[in-house]
Protein backbone atom coordinates (compact mmCIF):
# COMPACT_ATOMS: atom_id res chain seq x y z
CA UNK A 1 0.00 0.00 0.00
CA UNK A 2 1.89 3.20 -0.51
CA UNK A 3 2.04 6.16 2.10
CA UNK A 4 -0.99 7.85 0.69
CA UNK A 5 -3.28 4.75 0.66
CA UNK A 6 -2.01 4.18 3.95
CA UNK A 7 -2.87 7.92 5.34
CA UNK A 8 -6.50 7.57 3.40
CA UNK A 9 -6.89 4.26 5.46
CA UNK A 10 -5.66 5.80 9.11
CA UNK A 11 -8.06 8.82 8.35
CA UNK A 12 -10.95 6.89 7.80
CA UNK A 13 -9.74 4.38 10.48
CA UNK A 14 -10.02 7.96 12.81
CA UNK A 15 -13.63 8.98 11.66
CA UNK A 16 -15.07 5.80 12.89
CA UNK A 17 -13.37 5.79 15.80
CA UNK A 18 -14.24 9.44 16.81
CA UNK A 19 -17.96 8.77 15.57
CA UNK A 20 -18.06 5.44 17.90
CA UNK A 21 -16.70 7.27 20.67
CA UNK A 22 -19.02 9.97 20.53
CA UNK A 23 -22.06 7.68 20.40
CA UNK A 24 -20.44 6.04 23.38
CA UNK A 25 -20.22 9.34 24.86
CA UNK A 26 -24.11 10.16 24.51
CA UNK A 27 -25.12 6.63 26.38
CA UNK A 28 -26.19 4.96 23.35
CA UNK A 29 -25.16 1.79 21.68
CA UNK A 30 -23.41 2.12 18.02
CA UNK A 31 -26.33 0.82 16.24
CA UNK A 32 -27.53 2.10 13.03
CA UNK A 33 -29.87 4.74 14.15
CA UNK A 34 -27.41 5.99 16.56
CA UNK A 35 -24.74 6.32 14.28
CA UNK A 36 -27.23 8.00 11.55
CA UNK A 37 -28.50 10.21 14.78
CA UNK A 38 -24.68 11.29 15.80
CA UNK A 39 -23.81 12.19 12.37
CA UNK A 40 -27.02 14.08 12.00
CA UNK A 41 -26.24 15.82 15.12
CA UNK A 42 -22.96 16.51 13.34
CA UNK A 43 -24.07 18.07 10.35
CA UNK A 44 -27.10 19.78 12.24
CA UNK A 45 -24.19 21.74 14.29
CA UNK A 46 -22.03 21.96 11.43
CA UNK A 47 -24.58 23.48 8.86
CA UNK A 48 -27.73 24.40 11.35
CA UNK A 49 -27.36 25.67 14.30
CA UNK A 50 -25.21 28.85 13.21
CA UNK A 51 -29.04 30.27 12.29
CA UNK A 52 -31.23 27.58 14.38
CA UNK A 53 -29.09 27.84 17.53
CA UNK A 54 -27.45 24.22 19.26
CA UNK A 55 -31.23 22.90 20.54
CA UNK A 56 -32.55 24.10 17.15
CA UNK A 57 -35.00 26.45 19.30
CA UNK A 58 -33.99 29.52 16.44
CA UNK A 59 -31.71 31.55 18.68
CA UNK A 60 -28.62 30.70 16.57
CA UNK A 61 -25.67 33.66 15.96
CA UNK A 62 -27.01 34.83 13.53
CA UNK A 63 -30.97 34.65 14.02
CA UNK A 64 -31.40 38.05 14.39
CA UNK A 65 -29.57 39.11 11.39
CA UNK A 66 -31.96 37.08 9.51
CA UNK A 67 -34.80 38.76 7.53
CA UNK A 68 -36.96 35.82 8.82
CA UNK A 69 -35.87 34.37 12.71
CA UNK A 70 -35.66 30.73 11.74
CA UNK A 71 -38.45 28.69 14.01
CA UNK A 72 -38.69 26.50 17.25
CA UNK A 73 -37.49 23.25 15.47
CA UNK A 74 -38.37 21.48 18.83
CA UNK A 75 -41.91 22.08 17.85
CA UNK A 76 -42.11 20.56 14.78
CA UNK A 77 -43.93 17.49 15.74
CA UNK A 78 -46.29 19.91 18.11
CA UNK A 79 -47.55 22.24 15.37
CA UNK A 80 -48.53 19.15 13.48
CA UNK A 81 -50.78 17.37 16.06
CA UNK A 82 -48.02 15.41 18.11
CA UNK A 83 -46.63 13.65 15.19
CA UNK A 84 -43.05 14.04 14.01
CA UNK A 85 -43.63 14.99 9.90
CA UNK A 86 -40.22 13.26 8.66
CA UNK A 87 -40.93 13.23 4.86
CA UNK A 88 -41.87 16.63 4.72
CA UNK A 89 -39.19 17.70 6.66
CA UNK A 90 -36.86 16.17 4.63
CA UNK A 91 -38.16 18.04 1.58
CA UNK A 92 -37.63 21.20 3.28
CA UNK A 93 -34.06 20.50 4.03
CA UNK A 94 -33.13 19.40 0.78
CA UNK A 95 -35.44 21.87 -1.11
CA UNK A 96 -38.63 19.83 -2.96
CA UNK A 97 -40.71 21.80 -0.47
CA UNK A 98 -40.18 25.37 -0.37
CA UNK A 99 -40.78 27.10 3.04
CA UNK A 100 -40.55 31.13 3.61
CA UNK A 101 -36.96 31.69 4.83
CA UNK A 102 -35.60 28.42 2.97
CA UNK A 103 -33.56 28.46 0.26
CA UNK A 104 -32.56 31.34 -1.94
CA UNK A 105 -30.36 33.82 -0.41
CA UNK A 106 -32.45 33.03 2.95
CA UNK A 107 -31.50 29.36 3.50
CA UNK A 108 -29.57 26.84 1.06
CA UNK A 109 -31.14 24.19 -0.45
CA UNK A 110 -29.08 21.47 1.25
CA UNK A 111 -29.60 18.71 -1.70
CA UNK A 112 -27.62 20.67 -3.48
CA UNK A 113 -25.01 22.07 -0.83
CA UNK A 114 -24.59 18.73 0.27
CA UNK A 115 -24.01 17.13 -3.17
CA UNK A 116 -20.37 17.89 -2.94
CA UNK A 117 -16.87 15.89 -4.29
CA UNK A 118 -16.55 14.48 -0.44
CA UNK A 119 -19.92 12.63 -1.28
CA UNK A 120 -18.82 11.63 -4.54
CA UNK A 121 -21.44 13.89 -5.98
CA UNK A 122 -24.20 10.70 -5.04
CA UNK A 123 -27.77 10.90 -4.45
CA UNK A 124 -27.71 8.05 -2.04
CA UNK A 125 -25.29 9.97 -0.05
CA UNK A 126 -27.14 13.10 0.04
CA UNK A 127 -29.94 11.53 1.17
CA UNK A 128 -28.32 9.39 3.94
CA UNK A 129 -26.72 13.39 5.28
CA UNK A 130 -30.15 14.15 5.01
CA UNK A 131 -31.94 11.31 6.53
CA UNK A 132 -29.44 11.83 9.46
CA UNK A 133 -30.18 15.55 9.88
CA UNK A 134 -33.86 14.34 10.00
CA UNK A 135 -33.48 11.67 12.75
CA UNK A 136 -31.55 14.19 14.94
CA UNK A 137 -34.54 17.04 14.73
CA UNK A 138 -36.82 14.11 15.78
CA UNK A 139 -34.69 13.79 18.59
CA UNK A 140 -34.99 17.03 19.83
CA UNK A 141 -38.49 17.30 19.52
CA UNK A 142 -40.23 19.01 22.95
CA UNK A 143 -41.79 16.36 24.99
CA UNK A 144 -45.84 16.81 25.29
CA UNK A 145 -46.78 18.65 28.81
Amino acid sequence: MTPIGRGRVRRGGFAVLTLAAAVAMAGGRAGSDDLGTVAGSFTYKTYCAVCHGPGGKGDGPLADNLRFHPPDLTLIAKRNGGVFPDETVHKIIDGRKPVKGHGGPDMPVWGDAFKNSESGFSDDKVREKIQGLVDHLRSLQAAEK
